[in-house]
């Protein structure tokens, strides 16, 4: 299993994915849905689009074309700090009474309970 820094729910900037146009989701925020540590890849909301042609089965089952998010490498997403409002990246600190928690590296304020 893998460390990665972010956990569902975390707001994340996306660093870099696609250079086209219509696809490039470099610079997009989005909410993290789900997190699968043991890829080191998030599910992110919005970002990463893919369109799945889905067949009916059964026989009042609805087929058609659907857009869904696929994961991306945690490498490629920063958090945004909930005080500051910008992209930093997340470092650990543990306090007195033995608690870890995620620091801002920027503004050095506690992002949430490890």
């Amino acid at each position: 299993m893998k460390v990665v820094h972010v956990k569902s729910g975390d707001t994340v900037y996306i660093m870099s994915g696609g250079i086209s146009k219509d696809r490039g989701d470099k610079g997009k925020k989005g909410k993290v849905l789900k997190v699968y540590s043991d890829k080191g890849m998030i599910l992110v909301e919005g970002v990463n689009m893919n369109t799945k042609h889905k067949k009916p089965r059964g026989r009042y089952q609805q087929g058609g074309i659907v857009h869904q998010e696929s994961p991306i490498y945690a490498s490629k997403a920063k958090i945004v700090c909930p005080r500051c409002g910008e992209p930093t990246r997340v470092g650990r600190q543990i306090l007195e009474n033995g608690q870890k928690v995620r620091v801002c590296k920027r503004c050095k304020e506690f992002i949430d309970n490890v």
